[in-house]
């Protein structure tokens, strides 16, 4: 394929042309099919000239991980595959890039300095705070960690997560564990303290209010089952239908039904004001059941002047039919599956993973799959076949990133866990058609930074290199990420708060760097770094960017894509 050397592209809002600079003089035709899918179908966009020079293409796969190390490298004896290939075909790169980004849940088994650098190393791209376990002060030693190694690592970055313990009902303590069999009666109460072999303690008083006699209580996420057949005052009396082993504070959800608590409960704004004061990327809010709660976060958010996203947990029944206002209220939104496939029939749990999935690509919103992905992995050192597939699902349906959970937290193999995660993530990427066409969202009607994400992206993708974006907010790299081009985007930013929110986006590699007034000087420190790290080779062409919300060495309706070639 030709390729276009040194070719600035110039979009203004008044006369919307495409035009290069330069001294350019063969003309670059697009192919006609090209054309038809790619440009708008009453638009004005005209290709001028562009100096075009014959090079062969090669694909490379690219990812937001960093190059992996000698021990990591992946050997397949498959390749990369176009809409018309199959299998066997090219080889893959042996220092691809992983796209989908992985968030570990830090916890006992990985709270260490060691672990966490560890962690970072092998494929953790977010650091996830769990505050249903652990206190402030073990939390923010792991913020510490976390930002210690940012400081001292210029190749990687993890951002960090406060997931919030939102309004649990759990089981009481029991001095033991509890052996439920199957056709026993078995009672819960709202009296505190109560432990015994038929009954005991829930931590929530409404619990009596909430269930009916015929529902079916899951405790521990479905582990175990209870029908309820009748309550008193102050209590609720059930017959086991699946037994088990009953431990201390295990979660307990009612089929079909969502508890009357509010959404961010007491200990929550408590954890949420720990996240202002520790600077936190993002809260995972749990249980979220309609967009108020969302509002009512980020007006507090905005009255304590900080600058931290909002990933909603979809988990309960009562936010299915609210999803749409919901997603739209948040900076975006996680797959909780757990406490999902208890509230909700198991058997609806893929289809509205695939539904959240696709209305946060819509609304151009990051999403994370979370729960029981490596599950078998707590305990032993290789996953199940199951749980390998679950996890491409995952990367084919588009998720930005997906989540461990006990794996890492307090699991026997948390290395080995991420590197699963990671492989697998790489290869099912790999396996992902080549397509020269972006998807569309909205971009017919949407604001001039939109449109141009995604013909920056339609550029890259024909001409098969990466993307190379300057950015102050983050806004043009994550509308790019979200029409996921081919390769890796190099996001750029002065600002270091950027560079870690960035971490959560798919195909998005973030690098701190100081602009220059002078937009030459900082696009060769760029692509000099770029070539430096092994990230870019030599003659290699490159697609450069400047466009979002806040200009840099432009006017503020102009916008410039650039394909240039490396040079040494």
């Amino acid at each position: 394929m030709a390729t276009i050397n040194n070719m600035s592209t110039r979009m203004c809002r008044d006369h919307r042309i495409l035009s290069s600079s330069g001294n350019l003089s063969d003309v670059f035709v697009l192919d006609s099919r090209f054309r038809k899918r790619c440009f708008f179908q009453n638009s004005k966009f005209t290709v001028r000239s562009m100096k075009v020079s014959g090079q062969n293409q090669t694909r490379k796969l690219a990812s937001s991980n960093g190059p992996l190390t000698a021990s990591e490298k992946v050997s397949y004896p498959f390749e990369l595959l176009t809409n018309n290939q199959t299998l066997g075909k090219e080889n893959i790169n042996p220092i691809a890039r992983r796209k989908t980004k992985i968030v570990c849940t830090i916890g006992p088994s990985t709270s260490s300095r060691e672990m966490i650098w560890k962690l970072a190393e092998t494929g953790m791209n977010v650091a996830r705070l769990n505050m249903s376990h652990g206190d402030h002060a073990s939390h923010k030693k792991t913020i510490d960690l976390v930002k210690e190694y940012n400081a001292q690592s210029d190749d990687n970055v993890i951002a960090i997560m406060l997931d919030t313990k939102g309004p649990e009902v759990r089981s009481g303590d029991v001095p033991q564990p509890i052996i439920l069999k199957e056709g026993q009666e078995f009672n819960f109460t709202i009296k505190r303290g109560v432990s015994t072999e038929d009954t005991v303690s829930v931590n929530y008083d409404d619990f009596i209010n909430d269930v009916e006699a015929g529902d079916m209580l899951l405790v521990d996420g479905g582990m175990m089952s209870l029908s309820v057949k009748s309550k008193t005052k102050d209590a609720v009396k059930c017959v086991v239908v699946d037994g088990g082993e009953l431990k201390s504070r295990r979660h307990l959800n009612v089929r079909g039904k969502s508890a009357t608590l509010p959404s961010i409960t007491d200990k929550d704004w408590e954890d949420i004001k720990f996240g202002v004061d520790n600077q936190v990327d993002f809260y995972a809010v749990s249980f979220v059941k309609d967009e108020k709660v969302v509002h009512e976060l980020k007006d507090y958010l905005t009255s304590c002047n900080a600058d931290i996203h909002v990933i909603v947990k979809i988990e309960s029944a009562d936010s299915i039919p609210n999803l749409q206002s919901i997603i739209s209220a948040s900076d975006g939104a996680m797959v909780a599956r757990g406490d999902l496939g208890a509230e909700l029939p198991i058997e609806d749990v893929p289809l509205l993973q695939e539904d959240i999935i696709r209305r946060c690509h819509n609304m151009q919103k990051p999403v994370i799959v979370a729960t029981n992905m490596l599950e078998s992995m707590i305990d032993h050192p290789t996953p199940t076949r199951a749980e390998v597939s679950d996890i491409a699902i995952a990367v084919r349906e588009g998720a930005d990133a997906v989540m461990l959970s006990g794996e890492t937290a307090h699991g026997k193999y948390p290395l080995k866990a991420v590197k699963v995660m990671h492989t697998v993530a790489l290869r099912t990427e790999s396996s992902l058609p080549f397509n020269t066409t972006a998807p569309t969202h909205n971009v017919y009607k949407s604001h001039m930074g939109e449109m141009f994400a995604f013909h920056a992206t339609i550029m890259a993708n024909t001409l098969n290199t990466p993307i190379i974006v300057f950015t102050r907010t983050g806004s043009m790299a994550i509308l790019l990420s979200h029409y996921r081009p081919a390769s890796t985007i190099f996001a750029f930013t002065n600002e270091e708060r950027i560079k870690q929110r960035l971490a959560l986006y798919q195909g998005a590699m973030p690098i701190y760097m100081q602009f220059s007034d002078d937009a030459e000087e900082t696009f060769a420190r760029a692509l000099k770094l770029l070539l430096s790290k092994g990230l870019l080779m030599e003659g290699q062409n490159v697609t450069l960017v400047q466009s979002g919300a806040q200009p840099i060495w432009r006017r503020e309706s102009t916008h410039h894509i650039q394909v240039r070639k490396v040079q040494a």
